[in-house]
């Protein structure tokens, strides 16, 4: 029987670049063993302090009579865990003194999944007129966000501002002269904050400049949190958390240590977090139980703020500065390279300026070295096609993760160095 599918059908259930990308990541990873250095993923490092504070919570579930039956044996709520969400509603309200209630905070499976439920919620085709999209004032972004419009591209990107703080640095900035914020067009703004892929933190002025545009055109500004504050804070810069009645803050507990609960927060007006509870009855019925349990003495109590301010983030800062002093050293100081100031995330940004193959055959070249990387094409979604308006630079750039191992973060820094600077001269040789 050939399989025919619905338009929505056809697009969710077709081949994506993120799918690709992690399919090609988990066959490396099953077929190269320790030879392979995993500098493509997301995940998050196994922090010993962390992972012995997870195992302190599931002794203490086991130990207090029928937790862990009630966690395991019943269902929550679409909105999630009651006592959860009155605890993360009580510490931000005591933290930040923001006016917020139980019926501003919906729980997700995931951020993914959040976010699928957020712009399918906002944008795409509109009752009243043609189809509106979500703003990305500034790519690249986050490659998961690219195909989560169910009725197709749902996205209009701006290109960045480009700066050069220091010598083989770079930094991405908001170009507000060519934002064309329009709320005939526009949904809604979408900025990850740090930025997967480059780890950039837009500034506190450009958030309360996109805040401001965003209230005066009446539409909402989406903040994703996924690495960002209040936690897990993994930010090496100075940046305040901010939430309004327009603003969505998505926060996520992957990255503090806890992934395989797939559990995240969206938190919103009481009509976009009751728009989302619903979504989720009708997409999932229910949330998983597990993280929301795990984490909600540790939110009640603040100490989800101490274990990210004292314990996650100067773990990624001293990786980050451990992969930045590698590509310092064994990075070719002549070659036309450039990394994103690493201002948070898990990640480096590499933008090999004039780089004569593109970043997906640099990619499959670190590959064939063991080394798995991410190529940049991918997060450069919403701009206009490459036969309209081609820029370079977005075949020049690789992400690399500096969450594994400090000698495995090394050894691939040390090949993406030769694999690049073998590129440069193999032009050169023809000139």
């Amino acid at each position: 029987m050939k399989l025919s599918k619905s338009t929505l059908g056809t697009h969710i259930a077709s081949t994506s670049g993120i799918e690709v990308l992690m399919d090609d990541l988990g066959k490396a990873m099953a077929e190269g063993g320790e030879n392979i250095k995993m500098l493509g993923g997301g995940n998050p490092a196994h922090i010993p302090a962390v992972a012995e504070l997870w195992r302190k919570r599931m002794t203490e579930i086991l130990a207090e009579p029928g937790q862990f039956e009630r966690m395991m044996g019943n269902y929550d709520p679409p909105a999630g865990n009651a006592k959860f969400i009155e605890a993360l509603a009580d510490m931000l309200r005591r933290e930040y003194g923001w006016n917020i209630t139980p019926e501003n905070i919906a729980v997700t499976s995931g951020g993914q999944v959040g976010f699928f439920y957020l712009f399918n919620l906002l944008a795409g085709e509109m009752p009243e007129g043609p189809i509106k999209r979500v703003l990305l004032p500034v790519v690249p972004e986050y490659i998961g966000y690219a195909n989560q419009g169910a009725c197709g591209n749902i996205f209009d990107a701006r290109h960045p501002l480009i700066s050069h703080p220091a010598p083989h640095r770079f930094k991405y900035g908001i170009n507000f002269d060519k934002l064309d914020l329009d709320p005939t067009k526009h949904a809604a703004v979408c900025l990850s904050r740090p930025t997967n892929p480059t780890g950039n933190v837009v500034t506190d002025e450009e958030v309360n400049k996109l805040s401001e545009l965003c209230k005066e055109a009446g539409i909402p500004l989406i903040i994703d949190g996924a690495y960002g504050t209040p936690f897990p804070n993994i930010m090496f810069t100075e940046a305040n958390p901010i939430w309004d009645e327009h603003i969505v803050l998505t926060l996520s507990l992957s990255k503090i240590g806890l992934p395989g609960t797939r559990t995240a927060v969206i938190i919103a007006n009481k009509e976009i977090a009751a728009a989302v509870r619903s979504q989720t009855a009708i997409v999932g019925l229910a949330n998983g139980n597990v993280g929301q349990v795990i984490m909600r003495p540790l939110i009640a109590s603040g100490e989800v703020l101490t274990l990210s301010n004292d314990v996650v983030k100067p773990f990624y800062k001293k990786q980050s500065d451990f992969a930045l002093n590698c590509v310092d050293e064994l990075l070719d100081a002549d070659m036309d390279y450039h990394i994103h100031v690493s201002e948070g995330a898990l990640f480096l940004w590499f933008w090999f300026r004039n780089l004569p193959i593109s970043s997906q055959e640099l990619y499959q070249r670190l590959k064939a070295r063991d080394v798995l990387v991410v190529p940049g094409e991918h997060f450069f979604f919403g701009l206009p096609s490459e036969d309209t308006e081609p820029w370079r630079h977005r075949h020049e750039c690789i992400r690399v993760s500096f969450a594994m191992p400090e000698e495995k973060v090394r050894e691939g820094i040390r090949i993406i160095g030769e694999q690049a600077k073998a590129a440069y001269a193999a032009v050169e040789s023809i000139k």
